[in-house]
């Protein structure tokens, strides 16, 4: 093994002059505003996908509120898409009535830093008024997280989940990895909307809503550092 050796006949040598103040470079200096991007709870909109009759998204909505709430790094608002009365056909001149439902639903969309949507399974894909709320914006969902709770029967709403994900890469949003489904749902919640076996989806709900504040925490330090522009 080679070893170092040093050699003690040579001439002492002055001390070394103090090293130069170094400059702050603000570009790569952490700042306060990037610390409290990182340590501000993420406020994220739970959005119940259905409004169709005798639904069964608020049974699954309040169970998962449940797991937002024992969080201390989300704070929650709810929108349902059963109170947002937005015309189907798309327009940029929209109607007195269209304005009212559009003030009453895009601030909430708009201040969220992240997103949880409910959807069921309606014929292989997810329900027509999710998609119109959905259409009716675009600018509120770019450059945040997605993540996506489905319910059905023997498929559980993933195919649902899956149409979903298409759509949000399309508005520049980020669908976060794992979700949660419920299989055969209104036998999986109690007449008080308990699950019958909590632990498994309980775990799965957290690892997605972990998922889902690394997103948005991220996404939103990244545009504070730079406006997103895609």
């Amino acid at each position: 093994m080679n070893t170092a050796t040093v050699d003690s006949t040579a001439p002492a040598t002055a001390a070394p002059a103090a090293p130069a103040a170094i400059a702050t470079d603000p570009a790569t200096a952490p700042a306060a505003a990037t610390v409290e991007a990182l340590e501000t709870p993420v406020r994220v909109a739970v959005v119940i996908g259905s409004n169709r009759e005798g639904r069964f998204g608020p049974v699954v909505a309040e169970w998962l509120l449940g797991r937002v709430r024992e969080r201390t790094d989300l704070v929650p608002e709810v929108v349902d898409v059963a109170d947002v009365r937005l015309p189907t056909a798309l327009t940029h001149s929209p109607s007195a009535e269209a304005s009212a439902a559009l003030a009453g639903v895009t601030p909430a969309l708009a201040a969220a830093d992240a997103f949880v949507v409910l959807t069921p399974e309606y014929n292989h894909s997810f329900p027509a008024a999710l998609k119109n709320l959905i259409d009716w914006h675009y600018t509120e969902w770019r450059a945040k997280p997605v993540a996506l709770v489905s319910y059905g029967g023997l498929a559980g709403g993933l195919r649902a989940s899956e149409h979903l994900r298409q759509v949000f890469a399309e508005l520049h949003a980020v669908t976060v990895r794992d979700t949660v489904s419920f299989h055969h749902a209104s036998a999986a919640f109690d007449q008080e909307g308990g699950l019958r076996d909590p632990a498994p989806a309980g775990a799965a709900a957290k690892v997605m809503l972990d998922q889902l504040v690394w997103w948005a925490r991220s996404l939103r330090e990244a545009k504070e550092r730079r406006p997103y522009g895609g």
